[in-house]
């Protein structure tokens, strides 16, 4: 009987982390997913700035210093 109890404790702990999973994020209401052309636009013009501020990012030189020691 104790043996029981202690699979039942056991199987009920290892599902709390899969439960508390599904109530996350996920959860968008479908009035929230719809958009204005206004917002759509700031989102589009938000875009594009920053794909174009990574363009513009230089590329790094390699720096390591232990790379000829071998």
């Amino acid at each position: 009987m104790r043996n029981l109890v202690l699979a039942i404790a056991a199987i009920a702990l290892l599902a709390v982390p899969a439960y508390g999973q599904a109530r996350g994020k996920g959860g968008k209401r479908p009035e929230d997913s719809q958009q204005t052309q206004e917002q759509k636009q700031k989102n589009a013009a938000a875009e594009k700035a920053y794909k174009d501020a990574l363009k513009r990012i230089p590329d790094q030189k390699n720096s390591d210093p232990w790379a000829n020691m071998r």
